[in-house]
């Protein structure tokens, strides 16, 4: 390969980059359509053994998928709602905490007036402010590609691009493949059969752990008597897919719902003993047995990927910080091994140098 073709490659990386950051904001439905496909495409291409049609074979995997969704929901839907109603409770109690308790505490040590009828004061007298603070923050949140309407069009687009990237994967697989340089489709195929066995493992193995956090946080929070268990040990399951996050939010959501339902120590020791129990099974069971040594990167390092995925791509780019990092792992292996067998490494210096 000369020179000037690898600075091509390199250009063209390089603008395919900025392009994908400077459009981040509405790439969001398509990264995570594109995720549900490649998770999914295993089962399609098993059907498809069974001499079914590709297409049939997409919409009997989305049936699949709808199915044990709706068994899901309905299943767990009386008890998830008894807890949300207990959840507002709590919320409402914590108003009334904050407005007796709190606010008066806080006045008192900053010498501040923080009672009802200060802030009513404050309010009505900076009403005009407030409103179009209001105003603005309501129509950034229905105009912005952060808001809510764009959260109800990507919730509607995200099943209709997963439907046709699932159907097509092999002809999109196969278009990108003839734009490989012949002389390199031999170590492209290698590199993309590496990259894909460790990121389908590390999205598997990944699932399967925020399953089994989940589980155990909700089963452990019933055992010490939390009346949201279900509700809470889920959140922290599902939110696990962010390093520490799950544990961080679980244990103080945990505790806020227990000190309002007891607010005694030891139902509070009992919630941080789960957690505790939680995040040790996590590394020594769930982890190395789900998913294994797949990244073999060292928490800062996994921090970091994430923090930098949400700075890039928003929250997009937390959800694909590590999958990404499990394919740039693979490369850099490959890039690794060259090296050590390069004339660069290898080359033993002559006498006098």
């Amino acid at each position: 390969m000369t020179l000037s073709l690898r600075l091509s490659i390199i250009l063209l990386a390089l603008l395919v980059l900025g392009f994908l950051y400077l459009l981040s904001p509405i790439l969001s439905p398509f990264f995570i359509a594109g995720v549900f496909a490649y998770l999914a495409n295993p089962l399609v291409t098993l059907l498809g053994h069974w001499r079914i049609g590709r297409g049939m074979a997409t919409v009997l995997v989305f049936l699949l998928v709808a199915l044990l969704m709706f068994g899901t929901v309905m299943t767990l839907l009386p008890t998830i709602r008894a807890q949300i109603l207990i959840a507002i409770n709590y919320f409402q109690e914590y108003v009334g905490l904050l407005q007796t308790q709190l606010l008066p505490m806080l006045s008192q040590q900053l010498h501040l007036p923080l009672d009802n009828q200060s802030l009513g004061r404050y309010a009505s007298k900076n009403a005009s402010k407030l409103a179009h603070w209001a105003s603005n923050s309501l129509r950034i949140a229905f105009v912005s590609g952060s808001g809510i309407l764009s959260i109800l069009m990507n919730f509607l687009l995200i099943p209709v691009l997963t439907f046709y990237l699932l159907r097509d994967w092999p002809q999109l697989l196969q278009r990108m493949e003839e734009l490989i340089p012949r002389s390199q489709v031999a170590l492209i195929r290698r590199l993309a059969a590496d990259s894909d066995q460790m990121l389908m493992a590390f999205l598997r193995g990944q699932v399967l752990v925020m399953l089994a956090l989940g589980s155990t946080y909700a089963i452990g929070l019933s055992i010490v008597g939390l009346k949201t268990a279900i509700l809470i040990g889920l959140l922290s399951g599902l939110l696990s897919f962010v390093p520490y996050l799950g544990f961080v939010s679980g244990i103080l959501m945990a505790t806020l719902a227990m000190y309002m339902q007891s607010p005694h120590f030891l139902p509070l020791l009992g919630v941080w003993i789960v957690y505790g129990i939680g995040q040790m099974l996590e590394s020594t069971v769930f982890t190395p047995l789900l998913v294994g040594d797949r990244l073999g990167l060292h928490p800062v390092l996994v921090i970091f990927a994430v923090l930098a995925g949400g700075q890039l791509f928003g929250f997009t780019g937390l959800l694909l910080a590590l999958p990404v990092t499990a394919i740039l792992i693979a490369l850099l292996r490959h890039l690794y091994r060259w090296y050590l067998g390069s004339e660069l490494y290898r080359a033993i210096p002559e006498k006098g140098e």
